[in-house]
């Protein structure tokens, strides 16, 4: 028996909501394993009327190049971290807050979320609006923005 698309993310999530819940909790008595039950199957119902589960919006493509990514985004993060902790320290503060908007039209939809989270992961920048393709991200200082563009 083939199970659709559909159903295959639905049953990747809740699987994934349930380990998360019985790694995180550390508790395994009935009450709350079945409580974490109901809240992974409501999760996944709430995802589903949202229309989550659509295969133009389910566009995560796993594979090696989102290993990549997350090794990038960790590297930005610590580089990014350090920049911050050294304006912050600086007597002087070097601070010159800009806004950049950043046209990502070209990109899948799904695409110009990630890139807006992942700058607002980073110390020193943070996305503040994305419509109709266009991203404005606010950046602390100027080698903050040119590090954007």
């Amino acid at each position: 028996m083939q199970l659709s698309f559909q159903t295959r993310k639905m049953a990747l999530l809740l699987l994934t909501l349930a380990l998360a819940w019985v790694l995180w909790s550390g508790y395994f008595t009935p009450l709350l394993l079945g409580l974490g039950l109901v809240s992974c199957l409501l999760t996944v119902y709430l995802a589903k009327r949202m229309g989550y589960f659509e295969p133009e919006l389910f566009a995560l493509r796993p594979g090696l190049a989102i290993f990549r990514f997350w090794l990038w985004l960790l590297v930005e993060i610590g580089r990014s971290s350090l920049a911050v902790a050294r304006v912050v320290l600086d007597p002087k503060l070097p601070v010159s807050p800009q806004l950049l908007e950043l046209d990502l039209s070209d990109q899948h939809p799904v695409d110009q979320v990630i890139l807006g989270n992942s700058m607002t992961l980073t110390p020193g920048t943070l996305s503040v609006d994305l419509h109709n393709g266009k991203l404005l991200v606010h950046a602390l200082t100027q080698h903050e923005a040119r590090q954007v563009r």
